[in-house]
């Protein structure tokens, strides 16, 4: 059985199709809606944790970048940046105690 990544099932599924629904909860999301509306989201543990971790890591990487831009920014506001590519490469070496 070829499913999409996060199937849509209605609650009525949940008791006609049980298994079916089990089956795809194995390895994602599956959405529950009622009344033509979402209502609830169904996994297996495993996929709960893939989940979580996906969510942690993309969190972890926005903030890195939020602090990377800002700094940046500070550094453009300050005057600390140069337009000459030998000069930067040597500032980067330097300082991660690199001779080059």
């Amino acid at each position: 059985m070829v499913v999409p990544k996060g199937s849509i099932y209605s609650s009525t599924a949940l008791a006609t199709r049980q298994r079916e629904v089990k089956d795809v909860a194995d390895k994602h999301v599956v959405y529950i809606t009622e009344n033509g509306n979402g209502a609830y989201v169904f996994c297996s543990e495993e996929v709960f944790d893939r989940e979580l971790q996906a969510a942690r890591e993309e969190a972890r990487y926005e903030a890195e970048m939020r602090c990377v831009l800002r700094e940046a920014r500070r550094q453009l506001d300050e005057g600390e940046y140069t337009s000459d590519v030998a000069s930067f490469k040597q500032q980067m070496l330097a300082k991660r105690g690199i001779h080059g």
